[in-house]
């Protein structure tokens, strides 16, 4: 079955979906404040763990919210209700606190979990659309999500009120994220697997080449010395080194290029005086994500490693950089 579409109707109920859930995400702006730094607090200052719980749509925010906590310094697990009353509750300890959300604060797979929860001991923050009803009151802390109407048409399905759950449980991650000192390496050990991680945590040191892998003549050495050593080590370059060992210049593809037509004898004309005296250089301890940006930046295809004393320590090109999968 074929359905015809109204071009202006779709983009005008898009449109006012968009609306209505960026007024109920502005909407919690001002409420934000001392509940809100009294979660932040308790959750900062947990011994144990951060449970999160929801069911239906509120379920699915809140397994977001607990892989959020996680990722961002705040050890958190995602607790189904139901499950919980079946045996799940044992997870939680009395140094744990746990964050039940739900928009009306009246489902029972949640308040039926209220009672066990101050048996234990644990701390209660509620994330609900409803300061009055069984969740809030009961809850140690309660964080006001409500919404002045869903962007459904119909006002049933759960979309403004799910969006301001989630953004209000992200800006209690962000507060603990800053609140710990959390940083973007941090942030990386906790991500290893993606290309976010690697780009956090991969130096230049993690992928130069090292050792004989470097092409590398001395001041007084030949053209054909450098041809030589060009050919063999296949990055299009060769490092010129000086007497005492520092790095005296670059000598590439392009200068030989260059050069080409000023050359009578290629035994006996010297590298040093057509190489580059000032070539492009990194340190080992910079992230290999620089490395690419100065590539980019000076369009150059070679980078050399050097330390303080230009001593020669590494060598890369943006081939090495791919491999490693920080481009």
């Amino acid at each position: 079955m074929n359905f015809a579409v109204d071009s202006n109707a779709v983009v005008q109920r898009a449109r006012s979906v968009l609306a209505t859930e960026a007024q109920a995400v502005a909407a919690l702006e001002p409420r934000v404040g001392e509940s809100f730094v009294k979660a932040v607090t308790v959750l900062l200052n947990a011994s144990g763990r951060v449970v999160v719980t929801g069911i239906g749509k509120s379920g699915h925010v809140a397994r977001k919210l607990a892989a959020t906590l996680a990722s961002t310094g705040t050890p958190a697990f995602f607790v189904h209700p139901a499950e919980a009353s079946h045996g799940d509750l044992g997870m939680i300890s009395r140094n744990d606190v746990v964050i039940a959300l739900s928009n009306s604060g009246e489902v029972a797979e949640i308040n039926l979990l209220l009672t066990p929860i101050k048996r234990v001991g644990a701390t209660l923050i509620a994330i609900t659309g409803n300061e009055r009803s069984t969740l809030a009151v009961e809850a140690d802390i309660a964080l006001d999500a409500r919404v002045d109407e869903e962007a459904c048409p119909l006002g049933l399905a759960p979309t403004a009120s799910t969006a301001a759950a989630m953004a209000l449980g992200d800006a209690l991650a962000m507060a603990l994220l800053e609140a710990r000192g959390f940083t973007a390496e941090d942030f990386a050990r906790s991500h290893p697997g993606g290309s976010l991680g690697r780009k956090l945590i991969t130096h230049v040191r993690d992928v130069m080449r090292t050792g004989a892998a470097i092409p590398v003549v001395n001041i007084d050495a030949t053209m054909e010395q450098a041809l030589f050593e060009i050919t063999g080590k296949g990055m299009g370059m060769t490092v010129v080194m000086s007497a005492d060992n520092s790095l005296a210049g670059i000598f590439t593809d392009g200068d030989l290029r260059r050069c080409l037509p000023k050359l009578t004898n290629f035994a006996t004309a010297r590298v040093a005086d057509f190489m580059t005296r000032t070539p492009v250089t990194i340190g080992p301890d910079e992230l290999a994500v620089e490395a690419v940006s100065l590539l980019e930046n000076t369009r150059k295809q070679q980078l050399i490693v050097i330390n303080e004393r230009r001593e020669v320590l590494g060598a890369l090109q943006m081939h090495d950089l791919l491999r490693a999968k920080v481009v």
